[in-house]
């Protein structure tokens, strides 16, 4: 740890020992602020006493405590941006505590529309199974992570680092990978419109300015047309759930870590308008080798009420970075000889073949050292760099920034009737770095590694252009959309929702000169619109390998009705969706001498699901629901954008749910129990081949089936004032269910070929099947929390492609990496300043206390790192997890 580290930990120890003056002729007043209708605390909310300049802000756990208040009776006022304002008398007298608790009521039509329009569940009434996580939550366990880690403290939820870059993390629900769970941000879908991905490094300033985050599980109660599988994470950031103020946080960690967050706030000005917004400023060298990240983060949220029945919302978030990556898994032996060993069946002569790298598990294959007298650019978002560092060069580099802004409106439109309208652009302009061509490698350590000094001289030396360049593959896109729901009430039981969802987005795929690596020109003959010798050198900036642009157009339908009578509430949903790609490649000729061109028909997928809970008591409920959703395939599935081979028939996989719960609540007590039975329908694969007339086309291989079933727990109990207990659970048994045989025809011999895949019975991988988790909260003294939080995982099957199980005689499932344990360590303790609206806290995590060795992700029978292919332990490639960090900081707030 450097010295100014020390030094901070040293001032924390010394603030802690402080003692609490007291002071004669005073008492206390504390008490909580929740909201009426749902009973979670209102943070952020203010206390103060009418006539003075007295008060306090409600903390993390709903609570708010006024110190040193003189004797004698006071109006006590609680308001929250949108909500009523309540008033209450109480007496203080010396040396005591005066107790009082407010619940606030929420205005119509503000505060509550963002979570309305985002299809947030409700407790005791929406029929899924879900869970919250607050902001107190994720301000007190998130850790400056990507905000997927938080997510592990819920069932069947997990979520890696991967290879340790700073936003490279992923999320897997119930077994499905994140392409199969709707990523929604206030509201709007943000997954990948071409494949579906999330990439986090796009939304990192997200966790400061996040309100709450709910995920839901199974095919959950969205009510648009996008088809959640998994389940749907809601990322909620409401203006109006910042209080008057600004708050200034800085934090240092692991890795030379460094971030700074400044956030403000207006409060409600005029009872008409609310605005806040955070920059925050992330630096680090990261904990794995080149993990570096340099990166900003911005958000602003405003809220304007036009009148009574008419309010305007505008949201802007963004985060522009680069960081280095780990974007290559590696055998176990490349990271640790003795883990290895000590592993079931690994055979130890791989290990002659890895050799153990020097940085163990935070081994890199993506860098190497570089002579500080190659001066060479770099170039990337449409103008030169120097690159990162003068003393090593990443091979993979991530930078981008993708902005989305949404314009978001509320109207009332008479008592029965609301429409909820958001408009939304979502920019797009960055990539990541790789090789390209013939570059000189170091095979001296575990796995091989550009050696740049080589291969710079030898570029040098070159007549003929350099053999061996860095390449950007670029991703310049632009989305817009809208949504619209019309929410209409005929009854006081009956609530009818109808909206529709459009999008379109153009998307920009090419691959261009990075770095010439010491050679002044790269010669690249493959596009076909260059016919003379200059147009094949190619410099900085100039396009190589591939050039196309893609559009997807979207729209999509729904109706959804919910009944609510005493002890019931049911609804149903029918949604369709109608989807539409092009594809133009810029590289290649047609016949007659234009860009080559492919469109598809519109290929429509739909979903129908609905469900029912029912409250026995006012502390036991149960529900069901059940659905059917078939999906358009993706890009990729449709068009061939390598070629240009089109689909002409696109198959749509089907999914089938069947879901169960019940739920306890108690005021010191609560458990939510459920149950999922879900079915994967012809999974498919896509295949090129000539058709008759000659023209490439995509065939599907289909008939792949899986099961996803398992059981759910989420538990917790307040014994005492001082300590919460929380436990979580998920067990499931997902696997293939039969062997799949087909015919397809091969247009070039005009005969029909087999296709068999040996896979009934294999387990699903890329997940563990068994997670457990225990939280224990500690309140020891007034404004400190501590939390040690333990995670369990087994059953985890290293993930495979189902279609490569083409052998009769090779049903022997992928392998199983070693079940782990993780304890993580989160505190804070916020300081009693005797300042009117003055809050100062320190906080502390402490991730992988006891520094345990484990596979958090890995692949079964590696193409690359694979010893003999037997589906043991040393033919998998896998991230090590992390090993122990840390992150410190303090946080000032007024």
């Amino acid at each position: 740890m450097k010295a100014s580290g020390l030094k901070f930990l040293v001032l924390v120890m010394v603030i802690l020992s402080l003692p609490l003056a007291l002071v004669a002729q005073t008492g206390t007043i504390s008490g909580k602020v929740t909201d009426t209708k749902t009973s979670e605390g209102l943070y952020g909310a203010n206390v103060s006493l009418v006539g003075t300049t007295m008060g306090a802000a409600v903390d993390q756990n709903s609570a708010f405590k006024i110190f040193n208040v003189p004797v004698g009776t006071y109006q006590v006022q609680a308001s929250f941006i949108g909500y009523t304002t309540a008033v209450k008398e109480i007496v203080v007298v010396t040396g005591e505590t005066a107790a009082i608790n407010f619940t606030l009521a929420s205005e119509v039509l503000f505060g509550q529309e963002i979570a309305i329009f985002a299809d947030r569940a409700k407790e005791r009434e929406t029929p899924v199974a879900f869970s919250n996580i607050k902001k107190s939550e994720m301000q007190a366990r998130l850790a400056s992570q990507d905000i997927p880690m938080v997510l592990n403290t819920t069932p069947s939820v997990y979520a890696t680092m991967q290879g340790g870059g700073a936003g490279d993390a992923r999320i897997n629900i119930r077994g499905f990978d994140q392409r199969n769970v709707a990523i929604m941000l206030n509201g709007v879908p943000i997954n990948d419109m071409e494949n579906g991905w999330v990439y986090w490094s796009n939304w990192d300033g997200v966790g400061d300015a996040t309100s709450s985050i709910q995920i839901q599980r199974g095919l959950t109660a969205v009510n648009l047309a996008t088809p959640a599988i998994g389940g749907a994470m809601n990322i909620i950031t409401d203006p109006t759930q910042t209080k008057a103020g600004v708050n200034m946080k800085t934090e240092v960690g692991s890795g030379d870590f460094k971030k700074t967050t400044f956030s403000f706030g207006s409060g409600l000005i005029n009872n008409k308008f609310a605005v806040n917004g955070n920059i925050v400023r992330k630096t680090g060298v990261g904990v794995v080798d080149a993990t570096w990240t340099d990166a900003w983060a911005y958000y602003l949220g405003a809220a304007l009420q036009l009148n009574p029945k008419n309010r305007v919302e505008l949201y802007a978030i963004g985060a522009p970075q680069r960081h280095g990556q780990n974007l290559y898994k590696q055998n176990i032996g490349a990271y640790d000889h003795g883990f290895a060993k000590d592993i079931e069946y690994y055979d130890e002569e791989a290990l002659e073949k890895y050799s153990e790298s020097d940085a163990g598990r935070l081994y890199n294959e993506t860098w190497n050292s570089v002579s500080t007298s190659y001066y060479g650019k770099q170039y990337f978002n449409g103008t030169t760099h120097n690159r990162y560092s003068p003393y090593f060069i990443n091979e993979r580099e991530n930078f981008y920034h993708k902005p989305i802004v949404n314009l978001n409106w509320y109207s009332t439109l008479n008592e029965e009737m609301n429409l909820f309208t958001t408009v939304y652009y979502s920019g797009g302009n960055g990539g990541g770095s790789g090789t390209y061509g013939k570059l000189k490698y170091d095979y001296s350590g575990p796995s091989r590694v550009v050696d740049w000094d080589a291969t710079i001289a030898k570029n040098d030396t070159s007549s003929t252009g350099s053999f061996g360049i860095l390449r950007n593959s670029a991703n310049n896109q632009w989305t817009i959309g809208t949504i619209s729901k019309l929410n209409y009430k005929p009854t006081e039981e009956l609530e009818i929702n109808v909206g529709l969802d459009w999008r379109t987005a153009k998307i920009f795929h090419f691959r261009e000169v990075r770095d010439l690596l010491g050679g002044d020109y790269y010669r690249y003959t493959g596009d076909d619109f260059d016919v003379t010798e200059a147009d094949y050198q190619k410099g900085l900036g100039d396009k190589i390998a591939y050039n196309f642009t893609n559009t997807v157009d979207w729209l999509g339908g729904f109706a959804q009705g919910e009944y609510t009578t005493g002890k019931v509430t049911a609804y149903g949903t029918a949604g369709v969706s109608g989807i539409k790609y092009t594809h133009k490649n810029h590289f290649t000729k047609t016949s007659a001498g234009n860009k080559l061109e492919v469109e598809t028909d519109v290929i429509l997928g739909y979903q129908v699901k609905g469900g029912a809970s029912y409250r026995f008591t006012s502390e036991l409920d149960a529900f069901v629901n059940a659905g059917y959703v078939s999906k358009v395939p993706v890009f990729d599935g449709v068009i061939d954008d390598g070629d240009g081979t089109k689909a002409d028939e696109p198959q749509n996989e089907t999914f089938i749910n069947f879901e169960g719960g019940l739920n306890y609540t108690q005021p010191m007590f609560n458990v939510k129990l459920n149950g999922y039975y879900t079915m994967w329908n012809d999974r498919t694969k896509s295949r090129g081949y000539t058709n008759p007339e000659g023209r490439e086309v995509l065939v599907f291989l289909s008939g792949l089936d899986a099961i996803h079933m398992g059981v759910e727990l989420e538990a917790g109990v307040r014994p005492c004032k001082a300590l919460n207990v929380s436990a979580v659970a998920g067990i499931g048994n997902w696997k293939y269910t039969d062997d799949v045989s087909g015919k397809v025809k091969d247009y070039d011999t005009d005969t029909f070929e087999n296709y068999n895949y040996y896979v009934k019975d294999l387990k699903v991988g890329d997940m563990p099947q068994t997670i457990l988790g225990l939280g224990l909260d500690f309140y020891p003294v007034e404004g400190m929390y501590l939390r040690a939080e333990g995670r369990y995982y087994a059953d985890h099957y290293a993930a495979f492609d189902p279609f490569d199980r083409t052998k009769e005689d090779d049903r022997t499932q992928s392998w199983k990496a070693p079940s782990y344990s993780l304890i993580d360590l989160h505190g804070y303790y916020t300081l009693p300043f005797d300042v009117s609206g003055l809050n100062v806290k320190i906080f502390a995590h402490v991730l992988n206390l006891l520094d345990e060795v484990y596979v958090q992700d890995a692949v079964d029978n590696s193409s690359y790192n694979g010893f003999d292919k037997n589906h043991t332990a040393d033919d998998a490639e896998v991230y090590l997890g992390l090993p122990r960090t840390f992150n410190i900081g303090i946080e000032v707030a007024y």
